[in-house]
Protein backbone atom coordinates (compact mmCIF):
# COMPACT_ATOMS: atom_id res chain seq x y z
CA UNK A 1 0.00 0.00 0.00
CA UNK A 2 0.96 4.15 -0.47
CA UNK A 3 2.30 5.67 2.06
CA UNK A 4 -1.40 6.97 3.93
CA UNK A 5 -1.55 11.00 4.57
CA UNK A 6 -3.79 10.26 7.92
CA UNK A 7 -7.45 9.97 7.18
CA UNK A 8 -10.81 8.94 7.93
CA UNK A 9 -13.88 8.59 5.93
CA UNK A 10 -15.20 11.55 5.16
CA UNK A 11 -17.26 12.59 2.21
CA UNK A 12 -17.25 15.93 0.07
CA UNK A 13 -20.62 17.07 1.62
CA UNK A 14 -18.86 16.05 5.16
CA UNK A 15 -16.06 18.19 4.68
CA UNK A 16 -17.94 21.95 4.99
CA UNK A 17 -19.67 22.42 8.48
CA UNK A 18 -22.47 24.90 9.36
CA UNK A 19 -19.98 27.40 8.71
CA UNK A 20 -19.76 26.79 5.07
CA UNK A 21 -23.35 26.31 4.64
CA UNK A 22 -24.03 29.63 6.54
CA UNK A 23 -22.02 30.98 4.09
CA UNK A 24 -23.35 29.75 1.36
CA UNK A 25 -27.13 30.17 2.69
CA UNK A 26 -25.75 34.30 3.14
CA UNK A 27 -25.82 34.67 -0.47
CA UNK A 28 -29.44 33.54 -1.14
CA UNK A 29 -31.49 36.42 0.97
CA UNK A 30 -33.16 34.00 2.85
CA UNK A 31 -34.19 33.22 6.57
CA UNK A 32 -35.95 30.53 8.14
CA UNK A 33 -39.03 31.31 9.74
CA UNK A 34 -40.73 29.42 13.37
CA UNK A 35 -43.67 27.43 13.38
CA UNK A 36 -47.14 29.49 13.57
CA UNK A 37 -49.57 27.19 15.49
CA UNK A 38 -53.37 26.57 14.15
CA UNK A 39 -55.57 29.47 15.32
CA UNK A 40 -52.05 32.11 15.55
CA UNK A 41 -52.90 35.60 13.76
CA UNK A 42 -49.66 35.28 12.45
CA UNK A 43 -50.73 32.38 10.23
CA UNK A 44 -49.81 33.27 6.28
CA UNK A 45 -51.87 30.42 5.19
CA UNK A 46 -55.62 29.91 5.37
CA UNK A 47 -56.51 26.98 8.44
CA UNK A 48 -57.42 23.91 6.97
CA UNK A 49 -61.16 23.21 7.27
CA UNK A 50 -62.08 20.97 10.14
CA UNK A 51 -59.16 19.44 10.72
CA UNK A 52 -58.67 16.87 13.67
CA UNK A 53 -58.67 19.14 16.70
CA UNK A 54 -56.72 16.52 18.73
CA UNK A 55 -53.69 16.64 15.76
CA UNK A 56 -51.35 19.30 16.58
CA UNK A 57 -50.74 21.60 13.64
CA UNK A 58 -48.65 24.86 12.77
CA UNK A 59 -47.12 25.83 10.20
CA UNK A 60 -43.84 25.46 9.91
CA UNK A 61 -40.65 25.73 7.35
CA UNK A 62 -39.43 23.07 4.85
CA UNK A 63 -35.74 22.95 3.50
CA UNK A 64 -34.91 20.16 1.52
CA UNK A 65 -30.64 19.00 1.86
CA UNK A 66 -29.47 21.31 -1.11
CA UNK A 67 -31.80 24.67 -0.06
CA UNK A 68 -33.04 24.62 -3.19
CA UNK A 69 -36.43 23.77 -2.30
CA UNK A 70 -37.66 26.09 0.74
CA UNK A 71 -40.94 27.39 2.12
CA UNK A 72 -40.95 29.63 5.39
CA UNK A 73 -44.25 28.11 5.79
CA UNK A 74 -46.53 24.45 5.48
CA UNK A 75 -49.19 23.34 7.33
CA UNK A 76 -47.24 20.60 9.37
CA UNK A 77 -48.98 17.98 11.82
CA UNK A 78 -47.51 15.93 14.04
CA UNK A 79 -48.89 12.43 14.02
CA UNK A 80 -48.79 10.51 17.61
CA UNK A 81 -49.40 6.87 15.95
CA UNK A 82 -50.21 5.17 12.34
CA UNK A 83 -54.03 5.42 13.86
CA UNK A 84 -53.55 9.52 13.45
CA UNK A 85 -51.59 9.39 10.06
CA UNK A 86 -54.80 7.12 8.35
CA UNK A 87 -56.98 9.96 10.01
CA UNK A 88 -55.13 12.59 8.57
CA UNK A 89 -55.27 10.89 4.74
CA UNK A 90 -59.30 10.37 5.02
CA UNK A 91 -59.60 14.14 5.59
CA UNK A 92 -57.60 15.07 3.04
CA UNK A 93 -59.30 12.98 0.46
CA UNK A 94 -62.52 14.49 2.22
CA UNK A 95 -61.31 18.01 2.01
CA UNK A 96 -59.29 18.38 -1.12
CA UNK A 97 -56.03 18.24 0.36
CA UNK A 98 -52.56 16.29 -0.34
CA UNK A 99 -50.17 14.81 2.90
CA UNK A 100 -46.72 14.53 2.34
CA UNK A 101 -44.46 12.85 4.84
CA UNK A 102 -41.71 15.10 6.28
CA UNK A 103 -38.80 13.00 7.63
CA UNK A 104 -35.07 14.57 7.96
CA UNK A 105 -35.91 16.52 4.70
CA UNK A 106 -32.51 14.95 3.96
CA UNK A 107 -33.20 14.79 -0.28
CA UNK A 108 -32.38 17.04 -3.45
CA UNK A 109 -35.56 15.83 -5.43
CA UNK A 110 -38.86 17.54 -5.48
CA UNK A 111 -40.68 14.20 -4.04
CA UNK A 112 -41.97 15.90 -1.07
CA UNK A 113 -42.50 19.28 -2.24
CA UNK A 114 -41.51 21.16 -5.33
CA UNK A 115 -39.94 24.04 -5.35
CA UNK A 116 -42.74 26.90 -5.88
CA UNK A 117 -45.43 25.05 -5.89
CA UNK A 118 -48.88 25.84 -3.96
CA UNK A 119 -48.66 24.61 -0.83
CA UNK A 120 -52.46 26.33 0.75
CA UNK A 121 -53.92 22.28 0.35
CA UNK A 122 -50.66 20.91 1.46
CA UNK A 123 -50.35 19.44 4.90
CA UNK A 124 -46.65 17.58 5.78
CA UNK A 125 -46.91 15.31 8.36
CA UNK A 126 -44.14 14.97 11.02
CA UNK A 127 -42.78 11.43 10.80
CA UNK A 128 -40.15 11.84 13.25
CA UNK A 129 -41.44 12.81 16.71
CA UNK A 130 -43.46 10.16 17.33
CA UNK A 131 -43.32 7.17 14.82
CA UNK A 132 -39.94 6.81 16.21
CA UNK A 133 -40.10 3.69 17.98
CA UNK A 134 -37.41 1.06 17.49
CA UNK A 135 -38.02 -2.83 18.69
CA UNK A 136 -35.41 -5.76 18.37
CA UNK A 137 -36.01 -9.20 17.87
CA UNK A 138 -32.94 -11.29 18.16
CA UNK A 139 -34.53 -14.52 19.00
CA UNK A 140 -36.07 -14.58 15.56
CA UNK A 141 -35.18 -16.49 12.25
CA UNK A 142 -34.05 -13.93 10.95
CA UNK A 143 -33.21 -11.52 13.54
CA UNK A 144 -35.00 -8.51 12.73
CA UNK A 145 -35.46 -4.86 13.47
CA UNK A 146 -39.22 -3.50 13.95
CA UNK A 147 -39.56 0.92 13.17
CA UNK A 148 -41.76 3.68 13.29
CA UNK A 149 -41.16 5.33 10.04
CA UNK A 150 -39.88 7.91 11.32
CA UNK A 151 -37.12 6.27 13.55
CA UNK A 152 -33.61 7.21 12.03
CA UNK A 153 -31.45 4.55 10.73
CA UNK A 154 -28.93 5.59 13.17
CA UNK A 155 -31.06 4.49 16.39
CA UNK A 156 -32.08 1.72 14.07
CA UNK A 157 -28.21 0.51 13.84
CA UNK A 158 -27.59 1.62 17.50
CA UNK A 159 -30.39 -0.47 18.94
CA UNK A 160 -29.31 -3.45 16.63
CA UNK A 161 -25.29 -3.01 17.99
CA UNK A 162 -26.68 -3.64 21.43
CA UNK A 163 -28.18 -7.23 21.03
CA UNK A 164 -24.70 -7.67 18.28
CA UNK A 165 -26.27 -7.29 15.01
CA UNK A 166 -25.95 -4.79 12.63
CA UNK A 167 -26.37 -4.09 8.71
CA UNK A 168 -23.39 -4.45 5.56
CA UNK A 169 -24.71 -1.14 3.87
CA UNK A 170 -25.85 2.40 5.08
CA UNK A 171 -25.64 5.56 4.02
CA UNK A 172 -22.99 7.97 5.56
CA UNK A 173 -25.23 10.16 7.28
CA UNK A 174 -27.55 9.00 10.05
CA UNK A 175 -30.20 10.95 10.63
CA UNK A 176 -32.10 9.95 7.64
CA UNK A 177 -35.56 8.21 8.89
CA UNK A 178 -35.78 5.03 7.76
CA UNK A 179 -38.87 5.39 5.87
CA UNK A 180 -37.33 8.37 3.68
CA UNK A 181 -34.65 5.93 2.84
CA UNK A 182 -36.29 3.54 2.23
CA UNK A 183 -38.63 5.95 -0.34
CA UNK A 184 -35.85 5.91 -2.78
CA UNK A 185 -33.89 2.82 -2.09
CA UNK A 186 -31.22 4.09 -0.37
CA UNK A 187 -27.66 2.58 -0.17
CA UNK A 188 -24.47 2.92 1.14
CA UNK A 189 -20.64 2.13 -0.16
CA UNK A 190 -20.46 -1.61 0.80
CA UNK A 191 -19.68 -4.09 -2.12
CA UNK A 192 -17.73 -8.06 -1.52
CA UNK A 193 -14.10 -8.40 -1.69
CA UNK A 194 -13.37 -11.05 -4.51
CA UNK A 195 -14.74 -14.15 -2.90
CA UNK A 196 -17.04 -12.52 0.09
CA UNK A 197 -20.25 -13.42 0.49
CA UNK A 198 -23.13 -11.48 2.50
CA UNK A 199 -23.42 -12.61 6.28
CA UNK A 200 -26.50 -14.00 6.53
CA UNK A 201 -29.58 -11.53 7.65
CA UNK A 202 -26.96 -8.66 5.51
CA UNK A 203 -27.11 -7.16 2.15
CA UNK A 204 -24.87 -5.93 -0.43
CA UNK A 205 -27.66 -4.06 -2.48
CA UNK A 206 -30.35 -1.42 -0.82
CA UNK A 207 -31.74 -1.19 2.45
CA UNK A 208 -34.95 -1.86 0.26
CA UNK A 209 -33.44 -5.73 -0.04
CA UNK A 210 -33.82 -6.17 3.80
CA UNK A 211 -37.61 -5.16 4.27
CA UNK A 212 -39.60 -8.14 5.74
CA UNK A 213 -42.71 -6.19 5.87
CA UNK A 214 -44.09 -3.06 5.90
CA UNK A 215 -47.30 -1.28 7.22
CA UNK A 216 -48.53 1.52 4.92
CA UNK A 217 -51.96 3.57 4.63
CA UNK A 218 -54.20 2.39 1.47
CA UNK A 219 -57.48 2.68 0.16
CA UNK A 220 -59.98 0.27 1.04
CA UNK A 221 -62.42 0.68 -2.27
CA UNK A 222 -65.10 -1.75 -0.29
CA UNK A 223 -65.07 0.23 3.10
CA UNK A 224 -64.43 4.14 0.49
CA UNK A 225 -61.84 5.53 2.91
CA UNK A 226 -57.96 5.28 3.89
CA UNK A 227 -56.49 2.19 6.21
CA UNK A 228 -53.50 0.73 7.54
CA UNK A 229 -52.62 -2.51 6.06
CA UNK A 230 -49.53 -4.80 6.40
CA UNK A 231 -47.67 -6.20 2.90
CA UNK A 232 -44.80 -9.12 3.76
CA UNK A 233 -42.51 -9.78 1.94
CA UNK A 234 -43.86 -13.03 0.03
CA UNK A 235 -46.70 -10.72 -1.03
CA UNK A 236 -46.23 -9.79 -4.81
CA UNK A 237 -48.02 -6.31 -4.13
CA UNK A 238 -45.25 -5.20 -1.94
CA UNK A 239 -42.71 -5.09 -4.77
CA UNK A 240 -43.97 -1.44 -5.67
CA UNK A 241 -43.97 -0.37 -2.23
CA UNK A 242 -40.22 -0.90 -1.18
CA UNK A 243 -38.97 1.97 -3.02
CA UNK A 244 -42.15 3.91 -3.73
CA UNK A 245 -40.57 7.69 -4.18
CA UNK A 246 -43.39 8.95 -2.08
CA UNK A 247 -46.41 7.60 -3.32
CA UNK A 248 -47.28 6.34 -0.06
CA UNK A 249 -47.16 6.34 3.30
CA UNK A 250 -45.15 3.48 5.40
CA UNK A 251 -46.40 3.91 9.39
CA UNK A 252 -44.07 0.80 10.54
CA UNK A 253 -41.08 -1.17 8.28
CA UNK A 254 -39.60 -4.73 9.61
CA UNK A 255 -36.10 -5.48 8.38
CA UNK A 256 -33.91 -8.14 8.89
CA UNK A 257 -29.96 -8.56 10.10
CA UNK A 258 -27.00 -10.46 10.56
CA UNK A 259 -24.54 -10.58 12.86
CA UNK A 260 -22.56 -7.12 14.05
CA UNK A 261 -18.45 -7.23 12.80
CA UNK A 262 -15.57 -4.71 12.73
CA UNK A 263 -14.79 -2.49 10.26
CA UNK A 264 -10.95 -0.41 9.59
CA UNK A 265 -10.63 2.34 7.68
CA UNK A 266 -8.04 3.58 5.95
CA UNK A 267 -7.38 6.84 3.67
CA UNK A 268 -4.98 7.82 1.41
CA UNK A 269 -4.74 11.11 -0.34
CA UNK A 270 -1.18 10.41 -2.77
CA UNK A 271 -2.35 8.38 -5.46
CA UNK A 272 -2.55 9.98 -8.92
CA UNK A 273 -5.96 10.00 -10.17
CA UNK A 274 -4.57 8.51 -13.77
CA UNK A 275 -3.37 5.62 -11.73
CA UNK A 276 -6.26 5.30 -9.56
CA UNK A 277 -9.21 5.14 -12.08
CA UNK A 278 -6.71 3.47 -14.91
CA UNK A 279 -8.29 0.76 -17.73
CA UNK A 280 -8.42 -2.64 -16.71
CA UNK A 281 -5.88 -4.61 -15.92
CA UNK A 282 -3.25 -1.77 -15.48
CA UNK A 283 -0.48 -2.36 -13.18
CA UNK A 284 -0.06 -0.06 -9.76
CA UNK A 285 -2.50 1.23 -6.82
CA UNK A 286 -5.46 1.04 -9.17
CA UNK A 287 -9.32 1.19 -8.12
CA UNK A 288 -9.40 -2.20 -9.32
CA UNK A 289 -7.16 -3.57 -7.43
CA UNK A 290 -8.32 -2.27 -3.95
CA UNK A 291 -11.75 -3.11 -4.98
CA UNK A 292 -11.02 -7.23 -5.75
CA UNK A 293 -8.85 -6.34 -1.83
CA UNK A 294 -11.40 -4.95 0.03
CA UNK A 295 -14.49 -4.95 -1.60
CA UNK A 296 -15.59 -1.67 0.11
CA UNK A 297 -13.49 1.44 -1.71
CA UNK A 298 -14.72 5.18 -1.69
CA UNK A 299 -12.69 7.72 -3.76
CA UNK A 300 -13.27 11.43 -3.59
CA UNK A 301 -11.53 13.78 -6.55
CA UNK A 302 -11.72 17.69 -5.62
CA UNK A 303 -11.77 19.46 -9.24
CA UNK A 304 -8.33 20.32 -11.06
CA UNK A 305 -6.31 18.44 -8.18
CA UNK A 306 -4.06 15.39 -9.27
CA UNK A 307 -4.77 13.37 -6.42
CA UNK A 308 -8.05 12.01 -5.33
CA UNK A 309 -9.04 11.19 -1.68
CA UNK A 310 -9.13 7.39 -1.40
CA UNK A 311 -10.68 5.33 1.64
CA UNK A 312 -10.94 1.69 1.84
CA UNK A 313 -12.33 -0.19 4.89
CA UNK A 314 -11.80 -3.58 5.35
CA UNK A 315 -13.01 -6.64 7.25
CA UNK A 316 -10.90 -6.66 10.58
CA UNK A 317 -12.26 -9.06 13.43
CA UNK A 318 -9.04 -8.19 15.60
CA UNK A 319 -7.69 -4.29 15.85
CA UNK A 320 -4.61 -4.18 13.31
CA UNK A 321 -1.86 -2.89 16.05
CA UNK A 322 -1.65 0.48 13.42
CA UNK A 323 -5.20 1.08 13.82
CA UNK A 324 -7.11 3.46 16.47
CA UNK A 325 -10.25 2.30 17.79
CA UNK A 326 -13.25 4.37 17.82
CA UNK A 327 -16.33 3.75 20.15
CA UNK A 328 -19.11 6.27 18.55
CA UNK A 329 -19.60 7.27 14.97
CA UNK A 330 -18.83 10.38 13.15
CA UNK A 331 -14.91 10.82 14.25
CA UNK A 332 -14.03 13.51 11.62
CA UNK A 333 -13.86 16.38 13.93
CA UNK A 334 -11.91 18.55 11.79
CA UNK A 335 -15.25 18.55 9.09
CA UNK A 336 -16.50 20.83 11.51
CA UNK A 337 -14.50 23.69 11.47
CA UNK A 338 -12.71 25.39 8.27
CA UNK A 339 -10.21 27.17 8.08
CA UNK A 340 -10.35 30.74 7.19
CA UNK A 341 -8.48 30.99 3.58
CA UNK A 342 -10.87 28.21 2.73
CA UNK A 343 -14.26 29.72 4.02
CA UNK A 344 -13.10 33.00 2.20
CA UNK A 345 -12.89 31.18 -1.40
CA UNK A 346 -16.20 29.50 -0.42
CA UNK A 347 -17.62 32.89 0.09
CA UNK A 348 -16.19 33.71 -3.95
CA UNK A 349 -17.58 30.74 -5.11
CA UNK A 350 -21.21 31.41 -3.59
CA UNK A 351 -20.44 35.30 -4.95
CA UNK A 352 -20.53 34.37 -8.81
CA UNK A 353 -16.37 34.42 -8.82
CA UNK A 354 -15.89 31.10 -10.76
CA UNK A 355 -12.27 31.97 -12.02
CA UNK A 356 -11.40 30.84 -8.06
CA UNK A 357 -12.77 27.41 -8.72
CA UNK A 358 -9.01 25.80 -8.92
CA UNK A 359 -7.82 27.80 -6.07
CA UNK A 360 -11.41 26.28 -4.07
CA UNK A 361 -10.62 22.58 -5.32
CA UNK A 362 -7.31 22.51 -4.11
CA UNK A 363 -8.15 24.05 -0.77
CA UNK A 364 -10.36 21.81 -0.70
CA UNK A 365 -8.13 18.99 -0.64
CA UNK A 366 -5.61 20.37 1.52
CA UNK A 367 -7.97 20.89 3.96
CA UNK A 368 -8.73 17.44 4.24
CA UNK A 369 -5.19 16.24 4.39
CA UNK A 370 -4.65 18.91 6.88
CA UNK A 371 -7.12 17.45 9.09
CA UNK A 372 -6.25 13.99 8.60
CA UNK A 373 -3.05 14.74 9.71
CA UNK A 374 -4.11 17.09 12.74
CA UNK A 375 -6.65 14.43 14.13
CA UNK A 376 -4.63 11.70 13.53
CA UNK A 377 -7.75 9.67 11.85
CA UNK A 378 -5.73 7.97 8.87
CA UNK A 379 -6.60 4.42 10.45
CA UNK A 380 -9.47 3.64 12.41
CA UNK A 381 -11.49 0.52 13.57
CA UNK A 382 -14.56 -0.46 15.29
CA UNK A 383 -18.01 -1.49 15.05
CA UNK A 384 -19.17 -1.37 11.37
CA UNK A 385 -22.00 1.53 12.41
CA UNK A 386 -19.23 3.21 13.79
CA UNK A 387 -17.41 3.75 10.60
CA UNK A 388 -20.58 3.28 8.17
CA UNK A 389 -21.66 6.81 9.83
CA UNK A 390 -19.08 9.62 8.86
CA UNK A 391 -21.05 12.25 7.82
CA UNK A 392 -22.89 14.72 10.14
CA UNK A 393 -25.97 16.48 8.62
CA UNK A 394 -24.78 20.16 9.10
CA UNK A 395 -22.79 20.33 6.33
CA UNK A 396 -22.46 22.40 3.28
CA UNK A 397 -25.70 21.68 1.09
CA UNK A 398 -24.70 20.89 -2.57
CA UNK A 399 -26.53 19.65 -5.75
CA UNK A 400 -25.62 16.47 -7.38
CA UNK A 401 -25.93 15.11 -10.68
CA UNK A 402 -24.58 11.51 -11.84
CA UNK A 403 -26.46 8.63 -11.17
CA UNK A 404 -25.84 4.49 -11.11
CA UNK A 405 -24.18 1.93 -13.73
CA UNK A 406 -25.12 -1.31 -13.27
CA UNK A 407 -22.73 -3.64 -15.02
CA UNK A 408 -20.59 -6.71 -14.76
CA UNK A 409 -18.01 -6.71 -11.57
CA UNK A 410 -14.99 -6.83 -14.58
CA UNK A 411 -16.31 -4.04 -15.80
CA UNK A 412 -15.45 -1.34 -12.71
CA UNK A 413 -12.27 -0.23 -13.86
CA UNK A 414 -13.39 0.60 -17.71
CA UNK A 415 -16.72 2.34 -16.07
CA UNK A 416 -15.01 4.58 -13.61
CA UNK A 417 -12.01 5.07 -15.93
CA UNK A 418 -14.16 6.39 -18.86
CA UNK A 419 -15.85 8.71 -16.92
CA UNK A 420 -13.07 10.45 -15.33
CA UNK A 421 -11.80 10.74 -18.51
CA UNK A 422 -14.42 12.22 -19.72
CA UNK A 423 -15.32 14.30 -16.62
CA UNK A 424 -11.48 15.62 -16.97
CA UNK A 425 -11.44 16.02 -20.80
CA UNK A 426 -15.16 18.56 -20.05
CA UNK A 427 -13.74 20.86 -17.16
CA UNK A 428 -10.65 21.32 -19.18
CA UNK A 429 -12.18 22.42 -21.84
CA UNK A 430 -15.07 24.38 -19.75
CA UNK A 431 -11.82 26.14 -18.22
CA UNK A 432 -10.01 27.16 -21.00
CA UNK A 433 -13.45 29.07 -21.84
CA UNK A 434 -13.06 30.88 -18.58
CA UNK A 435 -15.95 28.69 -17.01
CA UNK A 436 -16.23 26.43 -14.20
CA UNK A 437 -19.93 25.34 -14.29
CA UNK A 438 -18.76 22.15 -11.35
CA UNK A 439 -16.80 23.65 -8.18
CA UNK A 440 -16.98 20.61 -5.92
CA UNK A 441 -15.45 16.99 -5.95
CA UNK A 442 -16.76 13.70 -7.88
CA UNK A 443 -17.59 10.37 -5.87
CA UNK A 444 -17.51 7.07 -6.73
CA UNK A 445 -18.28 4.10 -4.79
CA UNK A 446 -20.21 0.94 -5.20
CA UNK A 447 -23.00 -1.95 -4.03
CA UNK A 448 -24.21 -4.57 -5.12
CA UNK A 449 -27.72 -5.32 -7.14
CA UNK A 450 -30.58 -6.22 -5.23
CA UNK A 451 -30.31 -10.06 -4.49
CA UNK A 452 -33.73 -11.92 -3.36
CA UNK A 453 -31.62 -14.72 -2.38
CA UNK A 454 -30.10 -12.49 0.72
CA UNK A 455 -33.85 -12.35 1.86
CA UNK A 456 -33.91 -15.19 4.65
CA UNK A 457 -37.65 -15.38 4.39
CA UNK A 458 -40.04 -16.09 1.83
CA UNK A 459 -39.54 -13.12 -1.07
CA UNK A 460 -41.78 -11.98 -3.92
CA UNK A 461 -38.82 -10.60 -5.82
CA UNK A 462 -36.69 -6.99 -5.48
CA UNK A 463 -38.07 -3.71 -5.01
CA UNK A 464 -39.48 -2.78 -8.56
CA UNK A 465 -38.13 0.63 -8.58
CA UNK A 466 -34.74 0.90 -6.76
CA UNK A 467 -32.02 2.26 -8.72
CA UNK A 468 -29.71 -1.04 -7.77
CA UNK A 469 -32.56 -3.75 -9.14
CA UNK A 470 -31.22 -6.69 -11.29
CA UNK A 471 -32.05 -7.33 -14.93
CA UNK A 472 -33.32 -10.65 -15.07
CA UNK A 473 -32.36 -10.44 -18.68
CA UNK A 474 -28.83 -10.20 -17.66
CA UNK A 475 -27.88 -12.39 -14.66
CA UNK A 476 -23.74 -10.96 -15.03
CA UNK A 477 -24.80 -7.75 -14.30
CA UNK A 478 -24.37 -7.82 -10.36
CA UNK A 479 -22.40 -4.88 -9.82
CA UNK A 480 -23.78 -0.83 -9.10
CA UNK A 481 -21.61 1.87 -9.10
CA UNK A 482 -22.42 4.89 -8.11
CA UNK A 483 -20.96 8.10 -10.24
CA UNK A 484 -21.50 11.62 -8.66
CA UNK A 485 -20.25 15.06 -9.05
CA UNK A 486 -21.84 18.26 -6.72
CA UNK A 487 -21.55 21.51 -7.05
CA UNK A 488 -22.81 24.64 -5.27
CA UNK A 489 -26.39 25.76 -5.97
CA UNK A 490 -26.61 28.57 -8.43
CA UNK A 491 -23.10 28.34 -9.99
CA UNK A 492 -23.25 29.71 -13.67
CA UNK A 493 -23.38 26.62 -16.62
CA UNK A 494 -24.28 24.10 -13.73
CA UNK A 495 -27.31 22.62 -15.10
CA UNK A 496 -26.38 22.43 -18.55
CA UNK A 497 -23.00 20.62 -17.31
CA UNK A 498 -25.39 18.15 -15.52
CA UNK A 499 -27.50 18.01 -18.70
CA UNK A 500 -24.39 16.98 -21.00
CA UNK A 501 -22.92 14.36 -18.31
CA UNK A 502 -26.73 12.85 -17.58
CA UNK A 503 -27.27 12.24 -21.49
CA UNK A 504 -23.67 11.46 -21.84
CA UNK A 505 -23.95 8.70 -19.46
CA UNK A 506 -27.33 7.33 -20.45
CA UNK A 507 -26.00 6.87 -24.03
CA UNK A 508 -22.51 5.75 -23.14
CA UNK A 509 -23.52 3.10 -20.12
CA UNK A 510 -25.92 1.25 -22.66
CA UNK A 511 -26.66 -1.80 -25.05
CA UNK A 512 -25.02 -5.04 -23.85
CA UNK A 513 -22.02 -3.20 -21.94
CA UNK A 514 -24.33 -1.37 -19.35
CA UNK A 515 -27.46 0.69 -18.11
CA UNK A 516 -27.75 3.87 -16.46
CA UNK A 517 -30.41 5.16 -14.56
CA UNK A 518 -30.85 7.97 -11.94
CA UNK A 519 -30.57 8.50 -7.96
CA UNK A 520 -33.88 9.09 -7.14
CA UNK A 521 -32.72 11.24 -4.49
CA UNK A 522 -30.04 13.74 -5.69
CA UNK A 523 -30.53 15.34 -9.58
CA UNK A 524 -31.63 14.15 -12.54
CA UNK A 525 -33.89 15.00 -15.27
CA UNK A 526 -31.70 18.31 -16.12
CA UNK A 527 -32.17 21.32 -18.63
CA UNK A 528 -30.22 24.19 -18.61
CA UNK A 529 -32.07 25.73 -15.85
CA UNK A 530 -32.21 22.92 -13.42
CA UNK A 531 -33.23 18.97 -12.80
CA UNK A 532 -36.40 17.42 -12.50
CA UNK A 533 -37.80 19.70 -16.02
CA UNK A 534 -36.54 17.95 -19.14
CA UNK A 535 -40.15 16.27 -20.65
CA UNK A 536 -38.37 13.74 -22.50
CA UNK A 537 -36.02 12.55 -19.73
CA UNK A 538 -39.17 12.30 -17.41
CA UNK A 539 -41.50 10.50 -20.00
CA UNK A 540 -39.31 8.46 -21.56
CA UNK A 541 -35.95 7.73 -20.19
CA UNK A 542 -36.95 7.30 -17.09
CA UNK A 543 -39.52 4.85 -17.43
CA UNK A 544 -37.30 2.90 -20.09
CA UNK A 545 -34.81 2.42 -16.45
CA UNK A 546 -37.52 0.17 -15.16
CA UNK A 547 -38.91 -1.59 -18.76
CA UNK A 548 -36.01 -2.50 -20.52
CA UNK A 549 -34.97 -6.33 -19.76
CA UNK A 550 -38.40 -6.35 -17.05
CA UNK A 551 -41.26 -8.04 -17.18
CA UNK A 552 -44.76 -6.62 -17.13
CA UNK A 553 -45.36 -6.98 -13.74
CA UNK A 554 -41.86 -6.13 -12.62
CA UNK A 555 -41.27 -2.97 -13.29
CA UNK A 556 -42.26 0.62 -13.90
CA UNK A 557 -45.77 -0.19 -15.06
CA UNK A 558 -46.81 -2.36 -12.23
CA UNK A 559 -45.30 0.41 -9.79
CA UNK A 560 -47.87 2.58 -11.40
CA UNK A 561 -50.44 0.67 -11.64
CA UNK A 562 -49.67 -0.18 -7.91
CA UNK A 563 -49.56 3.24 -6.63
CA UNK A 564 -53.54 4.00 -8.38
CA UNK A 565 -54.41 1.41 -6.51
CA UNK A 566 -53.34 2.16 -3.10
CA UNK A 567 -54.20 5.49 -3.51
CA UNK A 568 -56.32 6.35 -6.27
CA UNK A 569 -57.11 9.91 -4.74
CA UNK A 570 -53.75 11.07 -5.35
CA UNK A 571 -53.51 11.96 -1.83
CA UNK A 572 -49.78 10.92 -1.36
CA UNK A 573 -48.78 13.01 -4.37
CA UNK A 574 -47.23 16.30 -5.56
CA UNK A 575 -47.53 18.23 -9.03
CA UNK A 576 -44.32 16.58 -9.58
CA UNK A 577 -45.18 13.10 -9.23
CA UNK A 578 -48.18 13.54 -11.23
CA UNK A 579 -46.33 14.33 -14.20
CA UNK A 580 -43.75 11.74 -13.06
CA UNK A 581 -46.64 8.82 -12.55
CA UNK A 582 -49.32 10.10 -14.88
Amino acid sequence: MSDRASGPTLSRRGLFGAAAGAAVLAGTGWSLAGAVPLGDPAATIPAPPDFPADIPLSQQQFVNWAKTIRFDAVWTATARNADDVVRLANWAHRNGYRIRPRGSMHSWSPLTLEAGQDVARVVLIDTMSHLNGVAVDAAASPARVTAGGGASIEAILTALEAHGLGWANSPAIGDISIAGALSIGAHGATYPAAGEKAIPGQSFGSLSNLVLALTAVVWNPEKGEYELREFRRSDPEIGPLLAHLGRTFVTSVTLQAGANYRLRCQSFTDIPWRELFAPPGAPGRTFERFVEEHGRVEAIWFPFTETPWLKIWSVAPEKPAESREVAGPYNYFFSDSLPEPLTDLLAQVASGAQAVTPAFGASQFGAVAAGLAATGTHDLWGWSKDLLFYLRAATLRVVAGGGVVVTRRDNIARVIHEFTTWLNERMTHYASLGQYPVNMPFEVRLCRVDDADEVLVDAAGVPNLSAVRPRPDRPDWDTAIWLNVVSIPGTAGMPAFFREMEQWMAAHYSGDYATFRSEWSKGWAFDDQGGYRDPGFLGQTVPAMYRTGLGANEGWDAAVAAFEKYDPHRVFSNAFLDRLFP
